[in-house]
């Protein structure tokens, strides 16, 4: 599940590639999705009308005005009284427009639906700047599914073809296909179970359950798709068991495998990332590749500062067989 504590205080970036080394910024985030437009770093994160930074050098960040200042006028259908406290949002650049995605949600339930809305630019100073919000793509329902729609993420695959994965609990991570116009599902509809931990078969549909993973992200490198999920649990303070867990397929439909062969879909993930004694849990990954370098970025809970939920940025290193590492959380 998601933050009870909004975007959360202070960015950290802990820079794996030079261990031990930190440099801190005086924001709140939780749940980060990066984009770079022109010279300018955007980061996106779970808040009040779906929190937005900038940064020239992913250092040094300047809070900008949420991407609705006002809710979209349709969430209330969803979650009766909503109060704009958005989650989890996916940004990405297609066909030269800007599309976010971001998760409505009432916490520890699937009464949620993923919405998106597009843009011309990212630039909240320019003169074209601004946001158009088409509405539902996907809706869960409590005791009819068992899924969850939070937790978007958008990858194309080698023909074309968009794809979103998400999810969270239940009975696991789900991947679709989208129409071209990726404000909707394909009409040809095509689904996919991408991962999966055993849930307690005694529990009612209504029910999260104790199979704790959610928040999937899918990162094409070479010939292999990475899926990079989380396993147990977030939002909880100290309590937060947060960690990070990636397996790959040569196709994003899967089926996905960890680094010791055992199907995602029967609880398989090879460990990317967890907390210490100085740091309670962390996840809510997103990847990427600026400058030729892969990044992961994630939330984490600092030990040292009354378990508050702070940003992490890590390079990534390959082994010779092709398995993501960061450094461990210091």
């Amino acid at each position: 599940m998601h933050t009870l504590f909004g975007c959360c205080l202070l960015l950290a970036l802990l820079w794996g590639g030079n261990a031990g080394a930190q440099n801190i910024a005086d924001i709140r985030v939780h749940d980060p999705v990066v984009i770079r437009e022109g010279n300018t770093y955007h980061l996106f994160c779970t808040g009040r009308g779906i929190a937005h930074f900038t940064s020239p050098d992913l250092e040094n960040w300047t809070e900008a005005a949420p991407v609705f200042p006002e809710k979209p006028t349709w969430t209330d259908t969803v979650v009766p009284d909503f109060g704009n406290h958005i989650w989890a949002p996916d940004v990405l650049l297609h066909n030269g427009l800007y599309y976010l995605f971001y998760s409505v949600s009432a916490f520890a339930k699937n009464t949620s639906a993923i919405g998106v809305a597009t843009g011309k630019t990212l630039d909240p100073d320019a003169a074209d700047y601004g946001w158009t919000d088409h509405g539902i793509v996907i809706r869960s329902y409590p005791n009819r599914d068992l899924w969850n729609a939070i937790d978007p993420n958008v990858i194309f695959d080698e023909a074309g073809t968009p794809w979103m994965s998400f999810g969270s609990f239940w009975n696991g991570l789900k991947l679709t296909k989208l129409d071209g116009s990726l404000t909707r599902l394909a009409d040809d509809q095509e689904w996919h179970t991408i991962a999966r931990r055993e849930r307690s078969f005694e529990l009612g549909d209504y029910n999260p359950g104790d199979a704790a993973l959610e928040a999937p992200f899918i990162f094409k490198k070479g010939d292999w798709y990475y899926q990079f999920l989380s396993w147990d649990l977030c939002c909880r303070g100290e309590n937060s068991t947060y960690k990070v867990v990636v397996g790959r397929s040569s196709r994003v439909e899967g089926p996905y495998f960890d680094r010791e062969g055992k199907n995602l879909f029967y609880g398989g993930g090879t460990l990317v990332l967890q907390g210490n004694k100085n740091w309670y849990g962390a996840g809510h990954c997103s990847v990427y590749t600026f400058d030729g370098t892969d990044y992961m970025f994630f939330h984490a809970y600092d030990a040292s500062d009354n378990a508050r939920p702070k940003l992490g940025m890590s390079p990534i290193s390959w082994t010779a067989d092709g398995w993501p590492q960061v450094e461990p959380l210091n």
